[in-house]
This record gives C-alpha cells, structure tokens and sequence, in this order.
C-alpha cells in the first residue's frame, strides 16, 4: 500500500509510524510545510489516564514521550484575592516541540519518508497513492476542497486568545481571573518542560477591543498582558512564538472520510484547549486508524469498508469528548457570568466540573477536603436560604432544604412531569394514584404531575389529564391527600393547552407528529402553521379565544388550588400554546401579540399574571420554558434570559428550564445533562432560582448541579419511570439517612445485594 500523510502533526507522524512498523512493506511518506524543527505554540498536556492507552501501540514512543514529561497532581485557581488548591488531577506537560520530534525520529527510523518545507493543497498530486491522510490542521487545504463531502462544520468562537510562553516555572496547573479597567481575563497556565511554561490568555472580544488589542504586534500583545499579570509574574516574563490574538475554531465533520481520503487530528475534529485534548485525539485516531487498517484488510475488507469501521470506532468517542470539550468553552466563554457572584469555593467547584467529566463523586476520589469544603458551602447556604437548621454530619448536596415562599421542599430531586395517557375525558383513575404515590414514597422532595389539559381542546391526547371539570378535582385530591398523609413529599400540578400539538394520537400511534384523524377537534395557535405535515393546520387565535384560554386556565387554576396543591406550574415549553406564542417560528402575528420578543411574551406573561391572582400568596408558581428551540431563527439562549426576567418581575419563583421540542425541524445536540447549561445561564444571567432537566441519571451528576450552582433543583424523568426509590437509593449510596415511612422501616440500614 502506498499512503500519503499531508500535513506533519502528531496525528500523521504517529500513525505513519505505526502503519510502517506493522507493514514494512507499505511506502509510506509525510509532507510538512513547517521546516525541521520548526512549530507554533509551546506545550501540550496529557493526563496520566491518555498515557496509558498508548503504552501498548508503541512502547518506545512511550517511554520517550514519558521521559519529557513535567509532572503535575494540582490545580491552582486564584479568583477574587484567594487561592483555591484541588489536588489529585494526575497531569504532564511537554514541549510541543519535543513531541513532534520523538514522533518524526521514530517514524523515520521505521522507514518512513518524512518532507518538510512543502505546502500540499491538493490531493491530486498524489494519484498513485492508495490512502491519503489528510492531517493538514485546523485550516486543512484538503477538508476545505470536499468540505460538502466531509460536511465541515467549522465554527469560529467569540472569545479572543493568545498563546504566550513564560519562564515562570509553574508546579501546578494554574488558572487566574484577573480584572482591570477593560475587562476580566483569564489565564491557563502550565510548565511543559523545566524553567518553561505555556501561558494562555483568553478574554472576551468586547474587553479585547477595550483593550485596544485589534493591531497590535507580539512585542505590544506582550507589553499589556504582563501589566495584567504583573503580580503574578513578578520578576519572570512573556514569550511570543507566533503569539497573534486568534478566535477557538471548533471543527466537526459528520463524514470522517471520502473515497482515498480520510481526515486525522485538527482538520477532522478540534478540543478547546481549557481541556487539553487535541493532541490525545489526534494521537488516538491515529492508533485507532492502524488497528482498523490492520485487522479489516486482513480480514478481506476493502478500504472502503476499513475507513467506515474508523468512523463507526472513533464517532462516539469524539462526540463524547467534544461535547466536553464544548461545555468547558462556554463555560470560559462566559465566565463574566459567574465572577463576583459565586464565592470562591462554588466558583473553583464550577470551573473543575465544567465539561461534566469531572463530577462530584469523581472531585472526592480525588480531593476529598476539597469536596467536603464544597459540601459545607452548600448545607450552610442551604441553611440560609431555607431557615431550616443545617444537620450534621453535612449531607450531601442534593440532601440540602431549599424553600419558595412558605413551601418547604427536603431535598433538591423532583421527579419531572410525565404524560401517562391513562385518562378519560381528563379524569385519573387508579393509574396515576399508583403511579404518583409510588414515586412520592420514593422520597423526591417535589413530585410534579403530567401536563394537565385546562379545557377538552387543549388535551394533547384524548388520554390527557385534565382540571377543566369540576369532577378532576376530587380524583386529584386523592391523590394529593396521599401524598400529603404518608410521605414528606409536596406535589405540584403543570397546566398546559397544547395549541397546535392538541388533537394528536398516543405515543406508540406516532405521537405528536400525527392527528388523530377521526375524532379530531379543532385547534388553534398563534398562527396557521401546522406542526408537521401530518397534524392538522390550527386555526389563527382571535382575542376570544385568547380570552377564553385566559379564563381557562383561571378556573383550571381555582381546581389545582381545591386540590390542595402545594405548588403550581404553567406550561410555556416544548411548542405547546404558551410556547408557540414565544418562538418567532410559531409566531407570526402582526398585533401586539406577535413581532418583537416584548410582544411575543404578552400572551404568556397575560395568562401568568390572570393565574397568579387567584393562586394562594403563600404558595409559589413556576414555569416551564423551552430555552431554544433548537432550531436557527427561533426562540435562543438569550430571549430565555430575558422572558425569566419578565416571569420573575410578574410574580414567577422558580424558572423550569426545558428545552426544544417546538418546531418539528430542530436540531438538538443530546448528551449527558445536555439542558444543563440553558438552567445555568437563566439562573445566573437573570437571577432567578431554576429546576434543570434533561438525562439526568446518576447520583453524582445531581450533585454536581447543585454543587455547582447551574440549578436549584433537579428534575428528573426517566430515571424516575424506570426506579420510582431513585432519591432512597441515592441517599444509601451517599451514606445519607433519608426517613423511610413507618411501613417500610424494616429497610431503614438495609443494605442489598445485587448479584
């Protein structure tokens, strides 16, 4: 096989190398644009984790890579005048540099040919060549000519950074949030090889602008920065080595390949650098790409189907590290956000938790004083904010009280609404006392019921709940009641009109995508648009029925309250009636109800504000909103922001930040708590206490979201279906004693046994 490596990075050196080790006989030849010796940037870090996977494809790149190696455990961070130390991360810097030479002299010595100082931009002068490694970087010449083939997704970031050196000896991983006249700016600083050290810098582009930063050469980049980090260098220095301001480009491909060509390292996927796992992508793609070379043509496959086997191996770890990868970029994107809100000791846990891979379970098998100190922090806010007395010994934090209004709630897990489809006509049965009350005694602190139908027509299925009669109430109250009687669990009730999702069949007939067909009622919106080709076109609203849909859920309301509700939620989310109001996709209205975000709100905060009024002052309301649509041109981030504004001046305690669902043609990016961060951002940005939701599973991730700041209470759904005791079985895996009603107190201690 004849292969052709463009572009000399760690990605085609270390594959090239271990192609030719396994296949002698292959020719196999790297082309580099950089002369010998020669690259940008200064270090790269590995944790002790990485090292270990490439132990085994080539020992004596290992050891040589190893024996280059600044070894760190700590993390420094220093915000606001303190300094936080979280020990037991297991880190190691080297010189970019050094790398790429231990790779280029092992790939050499295996025989492969390796050119510099030639610039390839296209692969057609290679035709004899049976695979190309498109490995030219994050501006790859060769992704750039088949990027519709590829189907490039290179996105550039807003935030300003610069890749400096320093002669400060750094014997930690160290971060600084430093503020002067123009901004804040942060730093990630590490030494990467004795007296050596990479010293990034990173703001926003408005404070870069303020700065006066747009021109300026390295000398003058160098001459602010060091005033910003004066006290932090002191006596050493700056180093430049093509340090210009830049902007992040994250990279994605959903094609990993294209006939002869397949993409490695930078030009198929980038990892921002505040985790530092570009270079462990690139290096593990390039192992990956040998083993599936290997084993797929000797098992007859052609390169074809060897290259789909890489994708198919690599997609789901990539997916998975870049949507870390993603998560801490906005994190430090947005650090603004959290500076001078948080106390020290949430903000350090915030930045050590940001990609989600580090959790609170994680964070104590490393440095558990740390965590303990985070635990405290939590109990004695908890304390506060609630007046209850914190207990000892300090419970974990999705143990801690937290309080809206004169509504007490034990603990922060809410088992999420649910559509169960049992109902007739809108009236429970047997079903959802089961259902509810087993989730109840389950012990979450707050258990919500499904989306309840304010009127017949605002069912999303015939088997919708509903408070539109007077008979719904006394089949909720018993239900209420028993929760209220057996367990200390406090039950809401979501009301909703499902606007132009009414009228459709049950999940397992399609589900909201599809109308009933016959037994279809009319349905109505904010504007004529159907929400797939196979719902019914709703009619546009006129001012009657807006005010009839007001005076619905008025009335809806007085039954939640004859309930004995503790607290009530109104449903603006996933592209039901109040939502689609919201989203400038399903609101296409000229009046004063349609336009401008102000005006997109009306209806909604209207029918708040009419609820309010006559639910008990004592106890509080919600809401639910969908904080994008996932979709370009639709409801975003930032209009989530400013409607949790709006809600809260009108009376609203707690914000329910969901997400998506509105517009059929969305474009969600899944992923472990992939909603987390819209609660973030709300809660923060328009201070306002928020529920999250949206795959929360395990223990650990609750409590890093309470930990953490990015909610207030956890919401969880599915868990929940499938372990109604999930919050009991968190307090026995925590060592947390939750109280079990008198029936099961038999199993109080009880420890199980599984296999």
């Amino acid at each position: 096989m004849k292969i052709v490596c463009i572009g000399g990075g760690p990605a085609s050196l270390y594959f090239s190398m271990l192609a030719k080790k396994n296949n002698p006989d292959w020719e196999i030849e790297v082309y580099e644009q950089n002369p010998a010796n020669v690259t940008w940037g200064f270090g790269v870090v590995f944790s002790d984790e990485t090292m270990e996977g490439f132990c085994g494809a080539d020992e004596k790149t290992y050891q040589a890579i190893i024996n280059s190696f600044v070894h760190w455990d700590d993390i420094d961070i220093f915000y606001k005048g303190t300094k936080t130390v979280s020990r037991g991360h297991g880190f190691a810097g080297m010189q970019r540099l050094r790398l790429l030479q231990i790779l280029e002299e092992r790939a050499r010595e295996v025989g492969v040919v390796v050119r510099h100082d030639i610039r390839v931009t296209d692969n057609e002068q290679f035709p004899d060549a049976d695979l190309i490694i498109a490995g030219d970087g994050v501006a790859s010449a060769i992704r750039d000519k088949y990027e519709d083939e590829f189907v490039a997704d290179v996105v550039f970031r807003p935030n300003k950074f610069v890749w400096l050196g320093s002669n400060k000896a750094f014997d930690t991983f160290t971060f600084y949030f430093n503020e002067n006249e123009h901004g804040l700016w942060r730093a990630h600083c590490y030494q990467y090889m004795p007296g050596n050290s990479t010293f990034i810098i990173e703001t926003t582009e408005d404070t870069w602008r303020r700065a006066g930063l747009e021109a300026v050469t390295e000398e003058q980049t160098v001459e602010y920065c060091a005033k910003v980090f004066e006290k932090e260098l002191g006596n050493d220095v700056l180093i430049t080595n093509n340090s210009l301001w830049r902007t992040f480009p994250r990279v994605k491909n959903a094609k990993y390949f294209h006939k002869n060509i397949v993409l490695l390292g930078d030009a198929l996927h980038t990892a921002h650098f505040s985790i530092g796992s570009g270079t462990k992508l690139a290096m593990e793609d390039a192992v990956a790409l040998n083993d599936v070379l290997n084993n797929a043509l000797a098992d007859g496959k052609d390169l074809q189907g060897a290259l789909q086997a890489f994708q198919e191996e690599r997609e789901p770890v990539v997916d998975s590290l870049q949507r870390a990868a993603q998560v801490s970029m906005e994190w430090f994107e947005n650090v603004e956000r959290y500076h001078g809100v948080m106390e020290p000791a949430q903000f350090a846990f915030s930045l050590l938790t940001r990609s989600l891979r580090i959790t609170h379970d994680n964070l104590n098998l490393r440095d558990a004083d740390l965590v303990d100190e985070i635990n405290e922090w939590v109990a004695d806010t908890a304390e506060k904010q609630s007046g209850e007395p914190r207990v000892n010994p300090t419970p974990p934090p999705i143990f801690t009280p937290f309080r809206l209004r004169e509504l007490l709630l034990e603990n922060r897990i809410a088992v999420s609404p649910m559509c169960m489809y049992s109902a007739d006509d809108g009236l429970i049965g047997d079903w959802h006392l089961v259902h509810l009350g087993s989730r109840a005694i389950g012990g979450a602190g707050l258990l919500m019921t499904e989306a309840t139908a304010i009127s017949p027509q605002g069912r999303i299925t015939p088997g919708c709940a509903g408070l539109y009669k007077d008979e719904h109430i006394a089949a909720w109250k018993k239900v209420v009641d028993f929760v209220h009687a057996n367990t200390s669990t406090k039950i809401g009730t979501q009301l909703c009109h499902a606007g132009r999702k009414a009228s459709t069949k049950f999940p397992l007939q399609g589900g909201e995508q599809v109308s009933l067909g016959d037994g279809d009622w009319e349905i109505f919106a904010p504007s004529p648009i159907a929400y797939t080709d196979d719902t019914q076109t709703p009619q546009e609203m006129t001012r009657e029925d807006m005010n009839q849909v007001r005076d619905d859920f008025v009335v809806a309301t007085e039954r939640a309250a004859a309930c004995g509700f503790d607290i009530l939620e109104l449903h603006c989310a996933h592209g039901y009636l109040l939502s689609s109001f919201m989203s400038p996709q399903t609101n296409q209205r000229e009046d004063e109800f349609g336009g401008s975000l102000e005006n997109r709100l009306r209806f909604p905060l209207t029918v708040f504000s009419a609820i309010r009024d006559v639910w008990p002052g004592e106890k509080p309301m919600s809401v639910r909103i969908s904080a994008t649509d996932w979709s370009e041109g639709g409801f975003s981030a930032e209009d989530a922001v400013v409607a949790a504004k709006m809600f809260k001046a009108a009376g609203c305690d707690i914000l329910d930040v969901s997400a998506g669902q509105v517009v059929a043609e969305q474009k969600p990016v899944y992923g472990r708590l992939f909603q987390t961060p819209f609660s973030d951002k709300v809660r923060l940005e328009a201070d306002i206490p928020t529920m999250t939701v949206g795959n929360i599973q395990s223990y650990a991730d609750a409590n890093s979201i309470i930990a953490g700041g990015r909610a207030d209470i956890c919401v969880i759904a599915r868990m929940h279906l499938f372990d109604p005791y999930w919050t009991r079985h968190a307090a026995n895996d925590l060592g947390y004693d939750l109280d079990m009603p008198d029936q099961y107190k038999s199993v109080q201690d009880y420890t199980p046994r599984w296999n």
